[in-house]
């Protein structure tokens, strides 16, 4: 066997809040390697790249999410009661429950319509000029999320649920003060998601026939028969609206991607429908969403001819392994006919994660993602009123999450939502 390659510093956290995105994959060119030793906060950790290494993370049992992140990063993305918290039957079995709610066609098709009917409610109703395209977004992510979720609209405060979420995302990689805000904000929202969850419970609170809020709050039940906790419930209803609402960034990207290439947008525009997965899931591919993910092993193995132990942290670098030239050539240039799809469940395309959704911790959401990013192609492609800006604005990989700087901008001159509207669903 083969000792893992170590740095040559005693702790790399400065430089992974330095190189962002990057940290893993360089270290791996460098000590060429796809795994290697290092300190991260002074703990010791293990990075890994790669399609193995993805396996080892989404297609085996010897891993388990239980510890493998810092505890305000754990705070912001999940929670202590969420369905990444567990392992085994117990995941599956609450696992089962987001699938069925997130992968459905019906239920999707449904937070698409509501994502369509607010994105004309916000777009076609503002004046004239330029508007932050990620405030838009969020927003219109957050009422058509919550609407579907099934949270009445006078128990709700969108603009500032939406800035709560915003905030939650924005600071889920960084230290100091803005984090700390970001978990008051976190708290704030649980607190009155708790308050949602108990007038279900106790039918002060009136919901449609089908929805999630009545399957997390009334419907579910684990292998041995028990609904979830009051804080579960809510955790979980949040594990719902966050994600969706984060989408917001893939939006961004998606944009600079046709901003980049105006030929896109006119292709688009007349049609050729057939091209549009493949050029959304490059545009998942190259941009950053995710830059890795965390696990711990639950016993001694033998990985690569690396021996690893039992509690061993890993990191799984997502963005590295799909910008690995060995599984995508030339992984800097932007090519939709690659061919990657989120239905493969392969372990080299992993923007959310490999494997089956249905077996691993792979995220339950794609399909949402996909969904919901065709509509906006569409929306923007086929309204003339729209036009994106700048065309130039670069990604810096050094900030996690990662943002377009400056910050991509819809220019809006008539709007006309009823001729896109129309258009939108051709």
């Amino acid at each position: 066997m083969t000792p893992v390659p170590r740095t040559s510093s005693i702790d790399s956290t400065l430089a992974l809040l330095g190189e962002g995105y990057t940290f893993i994959s360089a270290r791996c060119d460098e000590l060429r390697t796809d795994i290697f030793r290092t300190r991260l906060m002074l703990r010791p950790v293990l990075c890994m790249r790669g399609e193995a290494a993805a396996q080892l993370f989404y297609g085996s049992e010897d891993v388990t999410r239980v510890g493998s992140m810092p505890w305000t990063v754990l705070r912001l993305l999940q929670d202590k009661h969420s369905v990444q918290q567990l392992d085994g039957e117990m995941h599956r079995q609450r696992k089962k429950m987001f699938i069925d709610l997130a992968m459905s066609g019906g239920s999707v098709a449904g937070l698409v319509d509501r994502f369509r009917h607010h994105w004309f409610a916000q777009v076609g109703n503002r004046e004239t000029g330029r508007s932050d395209l990620r405030e838009i977004a969020n927003l219109v992510l957050t009422k058509a999320s919550a609407d579907w979720i099934g949270i009445p609209g006078r128990n709700r405060d969108d603009r500032g649920l939406a800035n709560s979420l915003a905030r939650m995302i924005d600071n889920t990689g960084r230290l100091g003060p803005s984090a700390w805000l970001a978990l008051m904000s976190r708290w704030r929202t649980e607190r009155w998601l708790l308050k949602i969850v108990e007038a279900v419970r106790d039918g002060s609170l009136q919901l449609r026939e089908e929805c999630a809020l009545k399957t997390i709050c009334l419907l579910y039940r684990d292998a041995d028969g028990r609904a979830l906790s009051t804080e579960a419930a809510a955790v979980e209803l949040l594990n719902l609206l966050r994600p969706i609402a984060a989408i917001s960034r893939w939006i961004e990207f998606l944009c600079l991607a046709l901003a980049s290439d105006p030929n896109w947008r006119e292709r688009f525009r007349s049609g050729h429908d057939e091209e549009i997965e493949g050029f959304i899931e490059e545009v998942r591919r190259l941009y950053p969403f995710f830059p890795f993910v965390g696990a711990r092993l639950k016993k001694d193995l033998v990985w690569q001819d690396h021996p690893l132990r039992k509690g061993d942290w890993l990191l799984l670098d997502l963005y590295g392994t799909m910008h690995d030239p060995r599984l995508f050539p030339q992984p800097a240039v932007f090519n939709p006919k690659r061919g990657s799809s989120w239905r493969d469940g392969d372990f080299r395309f992993i923007p959310q994660g490999g494997g089956r959704p249905e077996t691993s911790h792979r995220c339950p959401g794609e399909k949402i993602t996909v969904e919901i990013l065709q509509e906006t192609l569409k929306l923007v492609c086929r309204s003339q009123s729209v036009r994106i800006t700048p065309a130039d604005a670069i990604v810096p990989l050094g900030s996690i999450p990662a943002s377009p700087a400056p910050p991509i901008s819809i220019i809006l001159a008539d709007a006309e939502p009823n001729a896109v509207a129309a258009r939108s669903r051709r």
